[in-house]
């Protein structure tokens, strides 16, 4: 069994949580993760980085993008979430499918900015609606990352997310990267929505301490 990670930095070895979701793979199931920070939907195509990551053949592939389609990160970058987002989207599912390989569309990694309240703020959340729209209308398998964590980090509050976070130079804290605690806590967690949402993935993610009321809600 062999499954392919592609996405921004919030998934990548360094800075996501891809080494939380390879440490719960068996033993026999290949993880590759070919994320790669900065990159967006549009990005991540038009610099090549799809082609190599397809040839891989994986099984299935784990698709998350939204925080660099954003506003603000430059024409190379930027997508509309009901424009070129979804239609970049898409395209990933159908020309996984047409390599054999199962895609599952993965919800972005909230961000841990909260509000006075104790509350995150929605920072993502046209870009969510959109990767859930495409999943709905390909039917494909919905890893729903967004929901799941911002729940979780509610639930941490302020300071236990900081717990998972790396620091800037100047020492504030990065509410969007994964420090290592972060990546395995969340990886954890994108395992456990996988499991559920994939029952292809069940034998070869098994089951953690896991964040069940994350899961659930």
């Amino acid at each position: 069994m062999r499954v392919l990670l592609v996405g921004d930095s919030t998934v990548t070895d360094d800075a996501g949580w891809g080494p939380g979701f390879r440490a719960r793979a068996s033993a026999g199931t290949e993880c590759l993760n070919h994320a790669m920070s900065g990159r967006s939907s549009k990005s991540y195509r038009d610099e090549g980085l799809w082609e190599p990551a397809l040839a891989t053949r994986a099984d299935y592939v784990l698709i998350q993008f939204g925080h660099n389609d954003q506003p603000g990160k430059g024409p190379e970058r930027e997508t509309d979430p009901d424009g070129g987002f979804a239609a970049n989207l898409a395209r990933y599912v159908t020309e996984a499918r047409a390599a054999a390989t199962q895609p599952v569309l993965v919800t972005s990694l909230t961000r841990r900015q909260f509000d006075a309240s104790g509350r995150l703020n929605d920072t993502l959340g046209p870009y969510v609606a959109a990767t859930r729209r495409v999943a709905t209308d390909l039917d494909v398998p919905l890893v729903d990352l967004y929901a799941a964590s911002t729940r979780l980090c509610e639930a941490l509050g302020r300071a236990g997310c900081e717990l998972l976070s790396p620091r800037e130079p100047d020492g504030s804290v990065d509410t969007t990267h994964l420090n290592a605690e972060g990546g395995l806590r969340f990886g954890g967690l994108v395992a456990d929505l996988a499991r559920e949402a994939v029952p292809g993935l069940e034998p070869f993610l098994p089951p953690g301490a896991g964040d069940r009321a994350a899961v659930h809600g």
